[in-house]
Order: C-alpha cells, then structure tokens, then sequence
C-alpha cells in the first residue's frame, strides 16, 4: 500500500538548551525528517514515522503507541506529543498529564492516504499477547 502523510514536528528550545541538541533529538527519532531551527524552537517536516514505527516495535510499546494516536485522531490526521529529553536518547516516550518543563515534542501528522485508522495500523499494528498482529 502508498502512504502518503505530512509529518510536522516542533520542539522548543529554552534559553538553557543548546539549539543543536534539541535538533539532534527530533533527529534520533525523525530521522528522515527535514529539520530547521526557527527563534525558540526546531521545526522538522517529514513524509513517514517509519523509524518511530521501528522505535516502538523494539519498545514494544505498541499498544501504548495506538492508544496515544487514537487519542487525538481526527478525520484528517493525529498528533502526539513526546518527552524531549527520552527522544534524545532515541526513545519514545509519550506525554502524559503535565508537560515537561523544557517542553515537549509535538508531533502533527496529516494522513493523505490512506484512512488516519489504516495508517495508524501501519506504524503500530494491533498486537495479541505483545505480538504484532500485521
């Protein structure tokens, strides 16, 4: 199947970060992504989540993964937001309740093509007793 989804990541940077660290974050788990530094934050702009897919299979974090994007699914896409310092060591980890204090990754995701529910599917399949059902 083609997918086609826009990809849209923004992650402040405080005045107590290094800009290219806080990039290097987005980076280590939007690899693919375009990535840009704007004042007080990087901006990176992709085409895929196949590395976070990748991310969450070897977390296996999968069922945690779709919960999140149905969460705030809409009819033309999903977000999610991440913690910021998790991602820079390349791993994913979910904002729940409060926000760091740093900020966090806010990822929006327009889905194109397929249907949001097909694509979601795609980057965290539904699982049976932890396993990947593709």
């Amino acid at each position: 199947m083609i997918y086609r989804v826009d990809v849209r990541v923004v992650a402040p940077v405080n005045p107590t970060e290094v800009t290219e660290r806080v990039a290097d974050a987005v980076r280590e788990v939007f690899p693919s992504a375009t990535v840009r530094e704007e004042p007080g934050e990087i901006i990176a702009e992709g085409h895929d989540l196949d590395h976070l897919s990748t991310l969450l299979h070897e977390q296996s974090i999968l069922d945690t993964a779709r919960r999140e994007f149905f969460r705030r699914a809409g009819e033309d896409g999903f977000s999610f937001a991440l913690k910021k310092q998790a991602a820079s060591r390349g791993t994913v980890n979910f904002v729940v309740g409060t926000p760091d204090e740093l900020g966090d990754v806010a990822v929006d995701v327009t889905v194109h093509k397929p249907s949001v529910a097909e694509y979601i599917d795609h980057v965290a399949p539904e699982t049976v007793d932890g396993e990947p059902v593709e």
